[in-house]
């Protein structure tokens, strides 16, 4: 596997990104970009599907597509990674509105996760699944929702610090501004992390694959990917709130 697909941290000049689109523009890159949301939806569709429907999701997508043009202008060849984290942040706010994992199921998450650390300590390292199996008393499948509501949880984090930026009292007036100032801060993120973190993150960021997609382009399981998913985005957020 070559994991040669790092993040271009070069940058075009401010003034390339800031032409205002008229209603027939706005309209052919939506359509441009259409195939982008449609991408996302994908990536959170696993584990969001019970509450919003994919035309849902693409609707909810494609405002936030409309809201990254309408701030950055033109695009041009690093938009695409600027409107990602837009789409993405506009279908996360609808599901978080629409309490998308009720008070119940976060609680059995919490459980799950101090169980799992119950279980570590005992051990004295990482359990394995079928060890958290016998624990948890989880099925397989039981085990998979968890592992999936627990990255997205990771990759909800990740997103509202590279949406939000870290700088107190910041204000970036326009979208060129705000991309530039988001790449810095994942390219920083991900130099803090292991290849394989990286490589992990980078198909999710940049390529907008899910994980059952990673898990199939690494040749692991899909359990093991919602692992080190989690780990990578965790690392990335402890980095960026240092």
């Amino acid at each position: 596997m070559n994991s040669s697909c790092a993040i271009d941290t070069g940058y075009p000049s401010e003034a390339d990104s800031h032409a205002t689109l008229s209603g027939a523009e706005e309209q052919r890159w939506v359509r441009q970009y259409l195939p982008l949301v449609k991408r996302i939806v994908s990536q959170l569709s696993l584990q969001a599907n019970q509450v919003l429907d994919r035309e849902d999701m693409e609707q909810i997508g494609l405002m936030g597509l409309l809201e990254g043009l309408r701030r950055y202008g033109t695009p041009d060849e690093f938009f695409g990674r600027f409107v990602s984290l837009r789409i993405r942040g506009a279908i996360l706010d609808e599901l978080r509105r629409q309490d998308w994992r009720p008070r119940q199921v976060r609680q059995q998450v919490h459980k799950v996760r101090d169980e799992i650390r119950k279980l570590a300590r005992q051990l004295g390292r990482e359990p394995t699944d079928e060890e958290i199996l016998g624990q948890t008393g989880l099925d397989r499948q039981g085990y998979m929702d968890f592992l999936q509501a627990d990255a997205l949880d990771a990759v909800e984090s990740l997103d509202d610090l590279l949406q939000k930026g870290l700088e107190p009292g910041s204000d970036y007036s326009s979208g060129f501004e705000e991309r530039l100032h988001q790449e810095r801060l994942l390219a920083q993120a991900l130099g803090r992390l292991n290849e394989r973190e990286r490589l992990i993150l980078t198909l999710y960021y940049q390529h907008e694959l899910n994980l059952k997609e990673i898990a199939l382009v690494l040749d692991l399981s899909d359990a093991r990917v919602c692992q080190l998913s989690k780990q990578a985005l965790n690392k990335a957020c402890a980095f960026l709130t240092a």
